[in-house]
């Protein structure tokens, strides 16, 4: 079967920076599973994706417009350090959750200086080039259930965690 879209796909792969780094990376034995066309990965790699099959193997350079996105400096941005009360030692990349206008945004700190924090609400690979190598183990068609709520549900239940009581998911 081909990965198209309303495909469940489960992949082994390995996510690398320009200089060779391993950023991330599935374990053995534990293939990452995704519902294919409902943006549950990042684009660039979801496209070089598509049409492969169980046993296909692809290595992606993706850019940052298919990625994370290029850095956007508005998201960057110095508070006083009073702002984090309850928080007695403030270190470069903590991660904090900010409120904001849109709601609540993950933030990392980037710089600590006398009385200001440098906080990025940036995605950590934002900007990077993402280079994955991807081997294909399974591709299924994805339930009724999977396609309405746009995810993968997994083997033991709903999302994992069985059903609710009322007899659907929770999720």
């Amino acid at each position: 079967m081909e990965i198209t879209n309303g495909t469940v796909v489960s992949m082994d792969y390995a996510l690398r920076n320009d200089e060779g780094t391993i950023l991330d990376q599935s374990q053995p034995e534990q293939p990452l599973s995704y519902l294919h066309g409902h943006k549950n990965i990042i684009p660039g790699l979801e496209s070089a994706l598509e049409g492969k099959s169980a046993g296909d193997e692809v290595e992606v350079r993706v850019s940052p417009e298919d990625g994370y996105g290029e850095k956007n400096p508005a998201l960057e941005q110095a508070v006083p350090i009073d702002r984090f009360q309850g928080i007695d030692n403030i270190e470069v990349g903590m991660q904090f959750q900010a409120s904001t206008d849109q709601g609540p945004v993950s933030v990392r700190v980037v710089k600590v200086e006398d009385d200001q924090v440098t906080v990025d609400g940036n995605h950590p690979l934002a900007g990077e080039h993402l280079n994955f190598k991807v081997t294909v183990k399974d591709v299924r068609t994805a339930s009724e259930e999977e396609l309405a709520h746009g995810h993968v549900h997994q083997s033991d239940g709903c999302c994992g965690g069985g059903e609710d009581k009322s007899g659907g998911c929770g999720c």
